[in-house]
């Protein structure tokens, strides 16, 4: 019988961060973990490696990285580089995203609409969904040029930073939330500490106006909007939408009084025809302003 994880907060931490708090655990398959700490040395910038720099990425011995880059390699996961003696993520490696992605229709429903608001103000609008402390793109729209950060599905972004994440960990229960917070703090202190009195002033914001804005705090062209989306019923997950946009195309003021109503507008309509609800946290205050504009 399958052993649940002595840690629920590990559950979306990385390979590398499990495998070192499994030590003493006899049910922890290490080899298994070890592949896909591998696996996940692979990122944007990172995409060609050989066994010396999986090994200084990982940590990992370089004959412990030779057999489980042999092996992924034989099985799909990666593919060999022989001119350069590196390697690359396999094509297999899509199929496992491919589950998870169609588990998700709604990414079809919100799709046509959120292309819509990304023509209009010529930018972008992207669906996200929180893994540990980033936020994972799993869907998006865009208009043409949209400036140096073109956001891609499977790409992650860090929570405390952003719009999107601020804006995903309001849907979280009180508790949950508060098991975010502890886990950014351990991971970066630093991070953290620059960041925390404006990450709780995104979730102040999503409470009181639905949805909450980013200055450039992560990428200092691109401001950018979010609102919460959802938790889910059945999967826990929590998910919440942005709008991004070039600051030099942005008017004063524009960002707080134009698109941000529009995209808590968008989130609004995605639940409705989904059949979700925001979290219960901030049902009241949805209440409040309803009560408040008749």
């Amino acid at each position: 019988m399958a052993r649940a994880p002595s840690d629920p907060t590990n559950a979306s931490s990385s390979a590398a961060t499990v495998l070192a708090s499994r030590t003493d655990d006899a049910a922890f398959a290490t080899t298994l973990a070890k592949g896909l700490v591998v696996l996940e040395a692979f990122k944007a910038g990172t995409t060609l490696l050989g066994n010396m720099e999986l090994s200084t990425l990982t940590g990992l011995p370089r004959p412990t990285v030779a057999r489980l880059t042999h092996t992924l390699a034989e099985l799909g996961y990666l593919r060999y580089d022989s001119e350069r003696a590196k390697y690359r993520v396999g094509a297999r490696a899509l199929r496992m995203a491919h589950p998870l992605l169609a588990d998700m229709q709604f990414r079809q429903i919100a799709r046509p609409m959120m292309q819509e608001l990304a023509q209009s103000v010529r930018g972008t609008v992207s669906i996200g969904l929180l893994d540990a402390t980033s936020m994972i793109y799993v869907e998006t729209a865009r208009s043409g040029d949209v400036g140096p950060h073109v956001p891609d599905v499977g790409m992650p972004i860090p929570v405390v930073m952003t719009a999107m994440g601020r804006a995903a960990a309001a849907t979280l229960p009180q508790a949950d939330a508060a098991l975010l917070e502890e886990r950014i703090a351990s991971e970066d202190a630093e991070l953290w500490s620059a960041f925390r009195d404006k990450y709780r002033a995104g979730l102040a914001q999503c409470a009181s106006r639905g949805f909450c804005t980013c200055w450039g705090e992560y990428m200092a062209s691109i401001h950018a909007v979010a609102a919460p989306l959802f938790h889910a019923r059945e999967t826990k997950q929590a998910f919440s939408i942005n709008c991004g946009i070039p600051a030099f195309r942005l008017q004063p003021g524009q960002l707080e009084s134009e698109i941000g109503p529009r995209i808590a507008a968008l989130a609004d309509s995605i639940r409705a025809i989904v059949g979700e609800t925001t979290a219960p946290a901030l049902e009241p205050q949805k209440q409040n302003k309803k009560r408040a504009s008749k």
